[in-house]
């Protein structure tokens, strides 16, 4: 057994050239409902695998937010007696894993709930290892004394990172960002205190097959494939029949500028600034994802890092960023500077921002961040874990099935004005957020 872990384990780390003149990827629908996209990759004896449910965090209630992260984390912590199988706790079912050299994983972001298996090819160890996956997704037991322990451990947790001034600004930053959508909602020691295991059941309701999108790449044939979906699927509740689940509200847009100011004694001044940006299935992602890396996401070869850190001195790293998702993802602007610099800070890199926005990027910005887009590209895809991942975004966001083998020319045909407009389209400086903690000098 200790030379299959070792062998498993090995393989299991081990990275796949992504070498591809083209990715084809196959995509069809089971019978239950459940969507599957496939990329066949031979070159080991392994295959990943992502189902993704529209149970995120922007299904929280206000009052329970926190309720999908919670819920995804204790489908690991054991599993139901069923069928004759017999109950597993959180150590029996680790150990269980362990034996098989697998991998299984549960969490759940802003939009949906993702569980993730890794396993060799080998059939003796894939369907162990599949039914042993179907029983996470199938029959988590949601232990009560572990949730009262987990939420002991969570809630200090959440009383040590309230210290970090991080914290603090990044959730003032959201709450003024998001305008009450769920996007902006933060596990707080009240909201976790409301969450029971009631609730989890209930919000587990979601876990549909008729729901799931699932990504796979590995050593898998189509036929393979789709056996692996449904057998991973079979043990959750059979559909009646699958509703469409209630939609959710839009970002709203912010009508002016909102200016936050939060004292707190600390070395560093933490400064965010932005708004809602967009969708991921927003036409202008491209030109935006160019046009952000000139701005502020190309590190010291960024504008923002030009103008403050390097002409000014006013901050060792500054950058901006967007994150889009099934709705309006923020776009943030943040840095760290003395606290005597803050404003200074604030106002240098609102000007960068306004003349980005106004004037576009040059032809040389341009073509620098194209050929470090188009040469990296082949980094984006260089292991089946990075691959499932993209296949995952794929599948999530409606994309083209061709979107991979189409995003150099994507990339290289956005233009000067592309970037100009789409950024006109996206972003309103006049009427942003900026939170400031620490930006008066501490006390000696």
């Amino acid at each position: 057994m200790k030379t299959v872990r070792a062998v498993a384990a090995l393989a299991l780390v081990t990275v796949v050239p992504a070498a591809f003149a083209a990715l084809p990827i196959q995509q069809w629908k089971q019978p239950s409902g459940a969507q599957v996209w496939l990329v066949e990759s031979p070159t080991l004896p392994m295959v990943d695998v992502q189902l993704d449910f529209d149970a995120g965090g922007r299904r929280d209630p206000a009052e329970k937010a926190g309720l999908a992260s919670t819920t995804a984390s204790m489908t690991s912590k054991g599993l139901a007696a069923r069928g004759g199988e017999p109950a597993l706790d959180e150590n029996q079912l680790s150990e269980a894993w362990a034996d098989l050299g697998a991998g299984f994983g549960a969490s759940a972001g802003s939009d949906r709930m993702s569980f993730t298996l890794r396993s060799l090819t080998y059939p003796d160890l894939l369907a162990k290892a599949v039914q042993l996956g179907a029983r996470q997704i199938g029959e988590p037991s949601f232990p009560g004394d572990v949730w009262q322990r987990e939420r002991q451990r969570t809630a200090a947790a959440i009383r040590e990172a309230n210290t970090r001034p991080a914290t603090i600004a990044s959730r003032a930053y959201a709450e003024a960002v998001y305008g009450g959508h769920p996007y902006g909602y933060d596990m707080t020691e009240a909201t976790l205190g409301r969450i029971s295991v009631e609730d989890m059941r209930a919000h587990y309701k979601l876990v549909q097959p008729c729901r799931a999108k699932v990504s796979l790449v590995g050593a898998v044939t189509r036929a393979q494939a789709d056996q692996i979906v449904k057998d991973l699927l079979s043990r959750l509740p059979a559909d009646s029949g699958c509703a469409p689940l209630p939609p959710v509200a839009e970002v709203p847009t912010l009508a002016a500028a909102a200016e936050r100011n939060i004292p707190f004694a600390s070395a560093q001044a933490h400064v965010l600034i932005g708004q809602p940006g967009y969708k991921r299935n927003d036409p202008d992602f491209f030109p935006m994802l160019l046009g952000n890396y000139i701005l502020g996401g190309g590190g010291f070869v960024s504008r923002l890092s030009t103008e403050v850190r390097e002409k000014r001195g006013l901050s060792y790293s500054v950058y901006s960023y967007f994150n889009p998702g099934l709705h309006a993802g923020a776009f943030t602007l943040g840095l760290q500077t003395r606290p005597d610099q803050a404003a200074q800070a604030v106002q240098v890199s609102r000007e960068v921002l306004q003349r980005f926005v106004t004037e576009g990027p040059t032809e040389q910005e341009l073509k620098a961040a194209k050929d470090f887009m188009i040469g990296g590209f082949s980094l984006r895809i260089d292991s089946n874990r990075k691959l499932l991942d993209n296949l995952a975004s794929i599948a999530w966001n409606d994309l083209p099935l061709d979107y991979l083998d189409t995003w150099t020319k994507q990339v290289e045909r956005i233009s000067v004005a592309d970037i100009k407009s789409a950024f006109a389209r996206k972003l309103q400086p006049e009427r942003m957020v900026s939170v400031v903690l620490g930006g008066q000098p501490a006390r000696q």
